[in-house]
């Protein structure tokens, strides 16, 4: 096929020249079109273009090396914020704005720094003649392999506006299954953190205070009221030091320890024991299995791609493992649910539903129904685990306030004997 050079002015008011191949020049014209590219001029053969071109990657290199830099300490953008970003741009590839237009536009509107330098850049790669997904793939930490999976395979068919909104309806749910997962284990941890800061409140500032009143009238104080006193001189001497700086080293070489591939593999499954939130993880992680799967299946990527990115997203080392070791059977050609079956990590039922998918040619359906699911599942299982939680909280928080009260309190009874 020939080769044509088109000289184009980008969105940065630059000039710049793109090689491209087709059929001849008619087509040239049509797939500029395509890219958003307007072209000064179009010519047959590579021109002097190579000189350029070279400066030109290159510039962008030390750019997106720049950028890189710049990004270190910069919000990375959420599951969220990808979810409105697919929709947008979406609606605009649908709508028929060129791509780059289109990526001009979301860059212009994005807040968040880091978000919006990527997305220029992108608009700058697909400009010059790179494919969007390839160019997304220079910015892992803000397009992890899920996002890039769909878009390359969007392209590759054709369909990029129905994969972008699939891709949004999936960074939604997933975003949704997370806040239920956060909700329902921050709430006792936050109602707890608080009760212990009230408790240790009125431990220093508030039983000194009444001891020196009950020295002075000479009370003689309980056992409980001396053990609390004991406790707030302990807590108000450098022994609390010691205590702060033990429960931050305790918490440290608990990450050093979980970051470690042996360590975390024992938390997590540890994680899956615990009663109620154990049963919360195994439900969410098979939710998001099936909703991951299916979505990346429905846009054409390769199954063992498939299986490959449902395992880096999987959020538990022991779910993840047994991912893992099911690529391998599928790549010998034993069935996903005979292989799935073996981790035993997965609810029993929704393996039964994949093997019926299997069997009936439909398990993107099927996968979604049973996504659909236990997403119900778990947001019932969060609202009981709250509303059981919620009074064992109160009687925490009550208990402990009721014993400073108590301590306080005894010594009173002595007082009033001496004064009879």
């Amino acid at each position: 096929m020939p080769t044509f050079t088109a000289t184009y002015t980008n969105t940065l008011g630059q000039q710049r020249q793109l090689k491209l191949t087709a059929a001849d020049q008619n087509a040239a014209k049509r797939d500029l079109r395509r890219r958003g590219i307007a072209p000064s001029s179009l010519v047959a053969g590579n021109g002097a273009q190579a000189g350029a071109k070279g400066g030109a990657e290159k510039k962008g290199a030390n750019s997106l090396l720049s950028m890189e830099l710049g990004a270190a300490f910069e919000k990375v953008p959420g599951v969220k914020d990808k979810a409105i970003f697919a929709t947008k741009l979406a609606a605009m590839v649908d709508a028929g704005v060129p791509i780059v237009r289109s990526l001009d536009l979301m860059a212009h509107q994005q807040k968040l720094p880091m978000f919006k330098r990527a997305i220029s850049q992108i608009s700058v790669d697909v400009n010059q003649g790179g494919n969007l997904g390839s160019s997304m793939r220079k910015f892992p930490k803000i397009f992890d392999r899920l996002f890039v999976a769909m878009v390359e395979a969007g392209e590759a068919g054709g369909v990029l506006d129905e994969t972008l909104r699939r891709l949004a309806i999936l960074l939604e749910n997933i975003s949704k299954l997370q806040n239920q997962i956060k909700g329902a284990l921050g709430y006792p941890v936050a109602v707890f953190v608080i009760a212990i800061g009230v408790f240790l409140g009125m431990t220093i500032f508030v039983i000194p205070q009444f001891a020196d009143i009950f020295k002075q009238l000479g009370a003689e104080l309980p056992a409980f009221t001396q053990a609390l006193v004991n406790l707030s001189a302990l807590l108000r001497s450098s022994f609390s030091f010691f205590l702060v700086g033990g429960i931050m080293l305790a918490a440290w070489l608990f990450g050093r320890f979980y970051a470690t591939p042996a360590g975390r593999r024992k938390v997590d499954a540890l994680m899956l024991k615990v009663p109620l939130f154990g049963d919360l993880i195994q439900k969410s992680a098979t939710a998001q299995f099936c909703r991951v799967y299916s979505s990346l299946s429905r846009a054409g990527v390769p199954i063992l791609l498939c299986l490959e990115i449902v395992q880096e997203t999987a959020g538990n080392t022991i779910i993840s493992d047994a991912i893992g070791a099911s690529r391998k059977d599928v790549q010998e050609g034993i069935p996903l649910s005979s292989s799935l079956n073996k981790g035993n990590v997965f609810p029993e039922m929704a393996m039964s539903m994949l093997a019926i998918g299997e069997e009936t040619g439909e398990m993107d359906k099927m996968l979604t129904k049973v996504a659909d699911f236990y997403e119900d599942e778990v947001s019932t299982t969060t609202k009981a685990l709250t509303a059981l939680i919620e009074p064992f909280m109160i009687v925490i928080v009550g208990g402990m306030v009721a014993s400073i009260l108590v301590a306080m309190y005894l010594p009173m009874f002595s007082v009033f004997d001496k004064i009879r």
